[in-house]
């Protein structure tokens, strides 16, 4: 099983948030526990920097070896920068899924709702919940 940080707020769909404190912007990227599910990353879509996103919408794909998924903002705002090393060499998401293979960033608009703590989230994908 993936190890799931503490410092982080998760999504259903698996994607990861930091940087909540500041309440301005934050990043986002998918679980380590995606990662794995997925396989070989081979190809991923993010979305364009000055977009505004919804929480909940798709705004992006990841593609494998296995399948396609697509990408949900965890929060509203707008899209402040994307990690063009990510979609230069997206087997980052694989190998560094909480450092190197973020995803993007949105600057806040709101408080972000229906977040999950990390032990929320591992009681999700251990099936507890």
């Amino acid at each position: 099983m993936s190890t799931i940080p503490d410092d982080l707020s998760y999504t259903k769909e698996h994607e990861w948030v930091a940087g909540l404190d500041d309440g301005l912007t934050v990043t986002v990227g998918i679980t380590a526990y995606a990662a794995e599910a997925l396989g070989d990353v081979v190809y991923v879509q993010l979305p364009e920097v000055g977009a505004t996103v919804e929480a909940g919408d798709s705004i992006g794909e990841v593609e494998s070896t296995k399948s396609v998924s697509e990408i949900y903002a965890p929060v509203s705002g707008e899209v402040v920068e994307v990690n063009q090393a990510v979609v230069d060499k997206p087997d980052l998401v694989n190998s560094e899924p909480y450092g190197e293979g973020w995803m993007f960033r949105v600057r806040l608009e709101g408080d972000p709702e229906d977040l999950l703590s990390a032990e929320e989230y591992t009681a999700l994908t251990s099936g507890d919940n």
